[in-house]
């Protein structure tokens, strides 16, 4: 990027492409502040320099819009997503496969803002489109069919969502191979539909082939392989079996820490993890310890109000409240329904469970 700087000049195509190249590997190592610092730039640089309709243009605001949704703000990403989508309708058509891309990406943040008949409107066209242009078993097909099934998943119509990922499990199965990531990560998702219906041998019997393909393909390390490993133990979870699950998490967490660092995003939920396996046996303050270190961590690398870091100061605040320590429990409580009402909104789903969760609390103290 330097060179590129210095021999062709700081808006020159070529140095524009390789800051954006740049930009996506600090998002793949979930650096999303030092992202978002370049995407900025290069979107604004691309916008003045290509136009704002050039596809290199809208490419880099769709990547922006994906830090922004990295870091759970979704009205940023909504923003942003909004506007490339008609401009994308306008300039490339609405059929065509970018412009069907920026749809579902709409759609997913539409869905993280628990507006989940919104995305499933947005979804349902996006997959009907894809059929009809690309071909039943084109990859985006695929794709765009495995996301209306996690809106359908996230409705809690698991009947619904079970259907789709049947028939996207076995096709991926026979356009992909078997071994395919894309397919291995449809196979889980039908194993964890499996989980919410209670029928947890039949996910039991997916995940550990998943895992074990995983290993074999991807590598024991390959963070596809750990998130494999850690549904399992969800798995052995549900069936009470937490000495299963325990050994599993603390294998994932030790090797996330080695692999991905201390402070990857998938580092923290293994830790997350672990803690809630803890939290379930009644051992509280084993749970407490991890608990307050990847809230305080958190906080530090996500940001204060980042859904995942609500979600953990959530999680703290139970084990407060299960240790009795009833003030403890409703300071953190009281700050996060605020936080959530204003970062996620009033009506969203993880506002209002928050806010069950402390009038419950309020209940039992009497």
């Amino acid at each position: 990027m330097e060179t590129s700087k210095r021999v062709l000049g700081e808006e020159h195509p070529d140095t524009l492409t390789s800051i954006a190249n740049l930009t996506s590997t600090y998002q793949n190592q979930g650096r999303w502040n030092d992202a978002e610092a370049l995407g900025v730039v290069v979107v604004e640089t691309s916008k003045r320099v290509l136009g704002e309709e050039h596809p290199d243009t809208l490419t880099r605001i769709t990547n922006l819009a994906s830090t922004y949704w990295d870091q759970g703000r979704w009205n940023d990403a909504e923003a942003l997503e909004v506007a490339v989508m008609e401009t994308s309708k306008h300039v490339l058509g609405e059929e065509h496969p970018d412009t069907l891309t920026r749809i579902g990406n709409l759609a997913s943040t539409y869905s993280n803002q628990g507006r989940w008949n919104d995305a499933e409107v947005l979804q349902v066209a996006v997959m009907e489109t894809s059929k009809r242009v690309l071909g039943e078993e084109h990859p985006s097909t695929l794709g765009s069919i495995n996301n209306l099934a996690l809106t359908y998943w996230n409705q809690g119509r698991w009947n619904d969502a079970e259907a789709l990922e049947v028939a996207v499990m076995e096709t991926s199965k026979r356009v992909l191979g078997e071994e395919h990531p894309d397919t291995l990560t449809r196979i889980n998702n039908l194993a964890l539909t499996y989980l919410n219906q209670g029928c947890w041998n039949d996910a039991e019997s997916l995940q550990v082939a998943v895992m074990e393909t995983s290993k074999r393909v991807l590598g024991e390390e390959h963070p596809d392989t750990l998130t494999s490993i850690a549904n399992l133990a969800s798995t052995y979870h549900y069936q009470g079996r937490w000495n299963n699950a325990e050994a599993l998490l603390v294998a994932v967490m030790e090797t996330s820490k080695r692999v991905l660092g201390e402070e990857h995003p998938d580092t923290l939920m293994s830790i997350s993890n672990l803690a809630l396996t803890y939290w379930n046996q009644g051992r509280w303050n084993n749970a407490e310890v991890p608990q307050v270190a990847v809230m305080e961590t958190s906080k530090r690398v996500l940001g204060e109000e980042h859904p995942s870091t609500l979600t953990r100061i959530t999680n703290l605040a139970l084990t407060y409240w299960r240790q009795g320590r009833w003030n403890d429990a409703e300071a953190l409580l009281v700050a996060v329904i605020e936080t959530s009402k204003r970062v996620l909104g009033e009506e969203h789903p993880f506002t209002l469970m928050r806010i069950t969760n402390l009038a419950l609390m309020y209940q039992n103290q009497g």
